[in-house]
């Protein structure tokens, strides 16, 4: 199942493990469990340190594994036989069980030791999710560190009954004692703020110590990136304050067209921005969401958490999300039908008729994607042609159970209350509606600027976008922008970067013109 290179690379990574770990296999006699055995015995022939064992409570899903120190429960386990993006989340479990140091933050790791209560999460994923492994590690991390913690990952395509009953139509989905927990992506920090409702007021608290900087960035993705490292070269005091580090890049499949990398993956081409930025000693404020600008001689940029951070610059690199359609039912059946990642969400939808609404190269990927796992899928385009990119196009033309419907205009989506049963449209020619039964919907029309928090206070376009000039300069002196929240064109990775090291630049050279304010205040909370 591993392949030979795989093993010595496995092997060495083991080497580093100082206690010994135990696999506690719970098989249910058919083929997934032959193939969760079959990984766990080669997992164990790696290292001495690793035993396998059966399990013979009969209280546990099956097909499961246990990961446990000897001795102690098996806190964390897997209701799958975790390969693909979720063989990292395998691979942590085991060091960090074995003795090996978790990468995290040294407060973090106090903080979710302290917490008291007890505890029992459940995270249902697709193993072709990108997103869910943060999730994943970040409660079995969790789980390792608290004793009063158990988490289980669930492969919802091995437990369909599970997910059906439970009305699971998105990834991840995390359960806390049997209860809706969260959806969507969360890590170690905004899951022990959930568990402690305090967390919040007192990371506000700890942000009014921070004096005023010289560059503050705001926004963690790759022109975010960018401009910290390029302000800290440049030896002044930089902030950088985003709610996760690597923004939409985090949820980016496969990246092939950034220049000297030929091959990566979105969440591991953010971790190495992060470990970037880190290396020139930023000051990095993460899980903290900017609410209001104040511009002045220091500009303030004012927290959902109630603290504020001033600065002598800013560069605003907030990015973009994905465009709503903004009809009735889309929010209210997010999660329940309404989807806008088919490769996190698809697998969920295998047998059923969904629907996926754009036409350009991300909607017809996806109708492409999903024609494979579900029973039908009707590709509805505004306009009167598609235009994803002719290749894509001959590939959908080939599949049998795809319908494309252009110049329809969606006008809802139709459900139960519980999850989505249909979408009506508009037909932009003769002016007809039509109604069309489905279990999901996912959305691809592009991409929203996050910028609703600056309306009155930077120059915005009509559609959101900050107006920047040659050198990333807003409409507000001292305050630039750059990546795929601006009015450069072109939202691509590499020109986010490029955008991002120029507004850096820019923003120091507008620094060493302006001569320094009397007095440099320190954060604040609001009242």
């Amino acid at each position: 199942m591993l392949d030979a290179k795989l093993k010595t690379q496995l092997r060495g990574h083991l080497q580093r493990m100082t206690q010994p770990v135990e696999l506690r296999f719970a098989g249910a006699g058919d083929a997934a469990s032959t193939e969760m055995s079959g990984l766990l015995a080669e997992l164990a022939a790696l290292h001495p340190g690793i035993r396998l064992r059966d399990d013979t409570d009969p209280a546990v899903r099956r097909p499961s594994f246990g990961i446990a120190r000897s001795g102690e429960p098996a806190r964390i386990r897997f209701a799958a036989v975790p390969l693909g993006h979720e063989f990292t989340s395998l691979v942590l479990a085991l060091l960090q069980a074995g003795g090996v140091a978790p990468k995290a933050d040294a407060a973090l790791l106090e903080h979710a030791r302290s917490l008291r209560g007890e505890w029992t999460f459940e995270t249902y994923v697709s193993l072709s999710c990108q997103v869910c492994p943060e999730v994943v590690q970040a409660l079995n991390l969790l789980a390792l560190v608290n004793p009063g913690v158990r988490h289980t990952m669930i492969d919802g395509a091995l437990f369909e009954a599970e997910v059906q009953a439970k009305n699971i139509l998105a990834v991840p989905s995390v359960y806390r004692n049997g209860e809706v927990f969260t959806q969507g992506r969360v890590g170690l920090r905004e899951v022990l703020a959930r568990l402690d409702g305090g967390a919040t007021a007192r990371a506000a608290v700890g942000l009014a110590e921070r004096p005023a900087y010289d560059l503050l960035v705001v926004g963690g993705g790759p022109a975010g990136a960018a401009a910290a490292i390029y302000a800290a070269r440049k030896g002044i005091r930089t902030g950088l304050v985003a709610d996760r580090l690597g923004g939409q890049v985090q949820d980016t499949l496969a990246i092939e067209n950034l220049v000297s990398v030929p091959a990566t993956e979105g969440p591991r081409l953010a971790a190495d921005l992060e470990r970037h930025v880190r290396s020139y000693g930023v000051d990095i404020i993460e899980g903290q969401r900017a609410r209001a600008l104040r511009p002045g001689a220091l500009h303030a940029v004012e927290l959902e958490s109630g603290a504020s951070l001033s600065a002598r610059s800013v560069v605003l690199a907030t990015g973009a999300r994905w465009r709503e359609l903004g009809v009735p039912g889309e929010r209210e059946y997010r999660g329940r039908g309404v989807a806008y990642c088919p490769h996190c969400d698809g697998p969920l939808f295998r047998g059923k008729r969904v629907a996926v609404v754009g036409g350009g190269n991300s909607g017809v990927e996806a109708a492409i994607d999903l024609a494979g796992l579900a029973a039908h899928v009707t590709l509805l385009e505004f306009d009167g042609k598609l235009r994803a990119d002719a290749v894509l196009q001959q590939r959908l033309a080939a599949l049998p159970n795809v319908r494309v419907v252009l110049s329809a205009a969606t006008t809802a989506v139709r459900g139960d209350g519980q999850r989505v049963t249909g979408l009506a449209y508009r037909d932009r020619g003769s002016g007809g509606g039509h109604e069309l039964p489905l279990e999901g919907v996912f959305v691809q029309i592009g991409l929203s600027p996050a910028t609703e928090w600056l309306r009155g206070t930077v120059a915005l376009t009509g559609r959101g976008e900050i107006e920047v000039d040659a050198r990333g300069q807003t409409s507000v002196p001292g305050v630039f922008a750059a990546g795929d929240a601006t009015t450069v064109p072109y939202k691509q990775i590499v020109i986010a970067m490029g955008e991002g090291a120029k507004a850096a630049l820019g923003a120091f050279d507008h620094l060493i013109r302006t001569p320094l304010p009397e007095a440099a205040p320190q954060a604040t909370i609001a009242a």
